[in-house]
């Protein structure tokens, strides 16, 4: 808490604000998500010992959703083998005065809830390394079915061009829209519109087909600094550095990560990159974060991309509903993927490396100076990319920032003088924004469901509008 920014956090006691919504209507939803799924689990185990910690699990998670809903204090973790973890989200809730879930900093209380329900497994014999939203995960990519089609398509011919070096190729305004559309692609995450899917092969792009939709998602950016990634970049490749790294720090899983994939595989077989770092969770984290098992998952379902897609699941069987065949081109699409992710991760341009400090309660601020070590392997990288909106509270500290304050002024320790340059890409579902131009919040919350004279940022909660923002610490 002493690295943390001074400008009050957000908290679950303010009504106006989107922590106050999450507490009390979100929480209680995924909580009963969690109940559900390790029911169903317990319901299929046949070893005794396993359906007693089951059973165990189920009424742990369902005391802790009583105490959300009615407002309990916040107890203190047990240990669970992760002891300097524990001590320090046990010192912040004493430091806070061990307060109840309707009146405690936002971020604090959402990452104790997850890091709580971890110790439920953590503490049992046969439940140690259940992920309770692993299902979750897999369904959300099974039902992207045909945007995951749809980019394999595309990224097969892009790469084949690539790699027959046409003169198309290297066309600098082609490269520099090729690059925006990949990365715009990877920002919207879930909720990719194939209408964008239109232009990813340069020839495309030449015809300027798809435009429109680009521009259309273009209007929603509200902050858009991908000219200067870009430009930090080709700088980089210009100058023929040997080592040209990109470090992206995971958010969601499922067809999430399959797009950073597709930005990873992009950046390394243009040049852009020689090596990219995945940074992924240590435990379940926030419903759909990205675990070392979760790409090692979306690894195996494209490798046979039939048993997926072609494969009943659970809900369909209760339906009596047959999938759909998958066509044979399709198949040799994904598989494409396949070999190509799985041949950069074999000759170690394509690389995991999990940290337990993407799991702890606290803002970036405190990165510097709780985990040294960890700052110094991201220097290097000739860009950090954060994605997504836990990534970007944390890098904000959660604040309530005039939303005109320059991002690289909101990391704090984490901007300018932290040697990282740091791409953050958000689509934004939170109160927390900087780097607005004036007039523009005002402007956003006058319109339909933005939030009017109620003094809520209501646009800023459901992810229609977004933000990449840069600061360059190098």
């Amino acid at each position: 808490m002493e690295y943390d920014t001074k400008t009050p956090q957000s908290v679950t006691s303010d009504p106006k604000s989107f922590a106050s919504d999450s507490v009390r209507k979100r929480w209680p939803v995924i909580l009963t998500g969690a109940i559900d799924d390790v029911y169903r689990a317990v319901s299929r185990a046949t070893d005794p010992e396993a359906q007693a910690e089951g059973k165990r699990i189920v009424e742990q998670i369902g005391a802790l959703k009583y105490e959300v809903e009615h407002d309990r204090k916040l107890t203190p973790l047990p240990d669970d083998g992760f002891s300097d973890e524990i001590k320090a989200y046990n010192k912040e809730l004493e430091d806070l005065g061990t307060p109840n879930w309707f009146d405690v900093p936002w971020l604090f209380s959402e990452c104790y809830m997850y890091r709580r329900i971890s110790t439920f497994f953590a503490l049992t014999k046969q439940w140690k390394n259940y992920d309770i939203f692993a299902r979750q995960k897999l369904d959300t990519f099974r039902s992207s079915r045909p945007a995951v089609l749809e980019l394999a398509s595309k990224y097969k011919q892009l790469v084949e061009q690539l790699r027959a070096d046409k003169e198309v190729t290297h066309n600098p305004e082609a490269e520099k829209l090729l690059f925006a559309e990949m990365f715009e692609i990877c920002l919207w995450g879930n909720a990719t519109d194939l209408s964008l899917l239109t232009n990813l092969t340069y020839e495309d792009i030449q015809k300027l087909q798809g435009a429109e939709a680009r521009k259309a998602a273009e209007k929603n950016i509200l902050v858009n600094d991908l000219p200067r990634a870009y430009d930090i970049l080709k700088k980089a490749q210009a100058e023929a550095k040997k080592e040209r790294v990109v470090d992206i720090v995971l958010d969601n899983a499922g067809f999430e990560l399959y797009v950073d994939l597709i930005l990873a595989g992009y950046l390394l077989s243009s040049g852009l990159a020689t090596q990219v770092v995945l940074r992924p969770k240590s435990i379940p984290w926030f419903v759909s974060d990205v675990l070392p098992s979760d790409f090692a998952a979306l690894l195996s379902a494209i490798a046979n991309p039939r048993g997926l897609y072609e494969t009943a699941s659970d809900d369909e069987k209760l339906q009596d509903k047959t999938p759909e065949p998958l066509p044979k081109s399709a198949e040799q699409d994904l598989q494409f993927l396949f070999q190509e992710w799985a041949g950069f991760h074999a000759e170690g341009q394509l690389i995991l490396r999990p940290n337990r400090y993407w799991t702890a309660a606290g803002s970036f601020w405190r990165l510097p100076y709780e985990k040294p070590d960890l700052l110094e392997e991201l220097k290097p990288a000739e860009l950090v990319i954060f994605k997504g909106d836990l990534n970007y509270r944390k890098l904000t500290g959660d604040a309530w920032w005039d939303p005109t304050t320059p991002f690289s002024e909101a990391l704090g320790p984490m901007g300018p003088s932290s040697g990282v340059n740091v791409l953050s890409l958000r689509t934004c579902k939170a109160d927390v924004v900087v780097g607005l131009p004036a007039g523009k919040d005002e402007e956003l919350r006058a319109t339909e469901g933005g939030g009017g004279d109620s003094g809520s940022r209501r646009w800023a909660w459901h992810g229609k509008w977004a933000v990449v923002c840069l600061s360059e610490g190098h």
